[in-house]
């Protein structure tokens, strides 16, 4: 067993019997068969000493629990590391980031508390699931959908506030962003609520974000000051109708145009998320078509356009989600032809699916795109399992590596460029190509992706791990970041937003101290550590 930092066994033993007390015996987890299943299936430290292990779990059912489970970590100085489902796989799954922390598991805390398709919103507990919340608006025929993540087993509050995103419109895709009032134990187990919330019996709570005074809800996410017991999620009323719609620009340097055009539509609130792709650059997990163009270098500009123009292609495609009104819908297509004819010479357009909303159950399992409809579901397993890149040595997980880049052309090219400088550098074949392009997650922010393999092999651990590192490196010395990364990686990634020497770091840390003085709330989450920890780092 792992115990939590300077505390005996004995210590530890007492305060399990505390919070067998709270949460009943059955609800406490110690012996090393229940502690494994709160390890990270994914993590790059697989089997390690620096692997992240924890000392024990407790899974409170209520509020009130919440609080003294709290209370009784207070006392004896137990980090505790609270997971909704635990399902978070790539970024950190169920473990913790300090090893010896107690996994504060909510899963049993799985109340859909409302869900209203009048002002279309939910509220919800953190043990729920989006199959949860998909099922419960099947059951009770209400008119509204939801945006979700891939996979759907996560829940809409632990996927909120690791700043998760989904596929359709750009309001409900940020899922942070479309949450609405938090409710949290603090970590002296206080109880607070914000927003309208905090007003003694509004109805408000969920239709009022900010209430008056300074918003905290931004304290609470991808942080560890504190224990959100319930949230708010804005639902986007069910379309009438649904339609996919590709464009497709015949020349490289076409892509600036497409984006700027593209951009307009997104900013305008006429088009869901565009996917963009690339008809002669293969797929994300296919970049081996590209090899032979890339064998003497980045090519130059002359070199793509000779390149697509022997494919006998187009360059760039973007398929863009289409939601409302048949005639809105209809309309809104003609009016993307007409722009995209105005801009770009040779531009071409394919209608794609249409359907009329909602999708009755039983034609649901034939659906190409379920996320896209707002439908859970677990299928993105099987594109990132085993693909082109990885067919002969399949891995056991993946390290997602996120690059935020501002939504142009040369952002995206320039991330795609030292990325593959990246892997070539360390004598991986490059991940990213000339062809690569953005997922659009963010409505006002690209990321360009690449998935690096994690293993339950140490060595190829540390093979990966030095990719990661060296892929955050070459992407900040272009003024990139990532938006979210596996505890291993989050040190690092958080020291990439040093401006005035890490004032932010700094300004959080003294957040910390203040409101967590124990440091007992996921201490080193995103590189927070408290006071008494602080020596921790790195």
């Amino acid at each position: 067993m792992v115990l939590p930092p300077n505390l005996s066994q004995a210590e530890f033993d007492t305060a399990l019997s505390e919070f067998e007390a709270v949460v009943g015996t059955d609800w406490v987890f110690s012996s090393d068969a229940d502690v494994a299943l709160y390890r990270d299936s994914y993590s790059p430290f697989w089997g390690e000493e620096e692997e992240r292990i924890a000392s024990a779990a407790v899974a409170p059912d209520s509020v009130e629990e919440v609080q003294e489970i709290v209370r009784i970590a207070n006392r004896y100085k137990i980090p505790l590391y609270p997971i909704s489902t635990g399902r978070n796989l790539t970024y950190g799954g169920a473990a913790p980031t300090l090893s010896g922390s107690v996994v504060l598991d909510l899963k049993r805390m799985d109340r859909i508390i409302e869900v209203n398709d009048k002002r279309n919103y939910a509220l919800v507990e953190p043990g729920v699931s989006y199959f949860d919340l998909f099922n419960y608006i099947q059951e009770h025929d209400l008119n509204v959908m939801l945006d979700i993540p891939d996979p759907g087993w996560g829940s809409p509050m632990g996927n909120s506030l690791d700043h998760g995103v989904g596929y359709t419109m750009g309001s409900y895709r940020d899922h942070f962003g479309s949450h609405c009032g938090l409710e949290i134990v603090t970590a002296e187990g206080e109880l607070i609520r914000t927003g309208a919330g905090a007003i003694p019996d509004s109805d408000a709570w969920q239709d009022f974000h900010y209430g008056a005074g300074p918003s905290i809800d931004g304290l609470f996410a991808q942080s560890n000051f504190g224990v959100v017991t319930k949230m708010g999620v804005k639902l986007m009323p069910m379309p009438e109708t649904y339609m996919t719609c590709t464009v497709t620009v015949p020349r490289y340097q076409d892509f600036q145009a497409m984006v700027e055009e593209v951009n307009y539509l997104e900013d305008s609130f006429l088009v869901g998320m565009p996917s963009y792709g690339s008809p002669v650059g293969g797929g994300l997990f296919d970049p081996t078509s590209l090899e032979g163009l890339m064998q003497n270098g980045w090519p130059t500009i002359e070199q793509l356009e000779e390149f697509v123009t022997a494919q006998n292609k187009h360059a760039w495609s973007v398929t863009f989600q289409l939601y409302g009104p048949e005639e809105i819908v209809r309309a809104t297509w003609t009016a993307v032809q007409r722009r995209f004819n105005d801009k770009i010479p040779g531009a071409a357009f394919q209608d794609g699916d249409f359907y009329t909303l909602p999708i009755p159950a039983e034609d649901i399992p034939a659906l190409p795109d379920k996320a896209r409809l707002g439908i859970p579901n677990l299928e993105i397993f099987h594109i990132v399992n085993r693909n082109p890149m990885n067919d002969n040595d399949p891995p056991d997980g993946h390290a997602d590596m996120f690059t935020m880049t501002p939504r142009t052309a040369e952002g995206v090219h320039t991330a795609a460029r030292v990325l593959a400088e990246a892997y070539q550098e360390l004598g991986f074949p490059a991940a990213t190509h000339p062809f690569s392009t953005p997922l659009m997650f963010y409505s006002r922010a690209m990321v360009v992706a690449v998935l690096i393999p994690t293993w339950r092999d140490p060595a190829k651990n540390a093979a990966s791990r030095a990719l990661y590192e060296r892929c955050l490196d070459k992407i900040a010395e272009q003024g990139m970041g990532t938006y979210r990364t596996n505890p291993a990686f989050q040190e690092l990634a958080i020291s990439k937003y040093s401006f005035n020497d890490n004032a932010l770091l700094k300004y959080q840390e003294k957040l910390k101290d203040s409101i967590d003085p124990n440091g007992i709330i996921s201490p080193g989450r995103y590189g927070i550590w408290p006071a008494n920890m602080r020596n921790n780092r790195g």
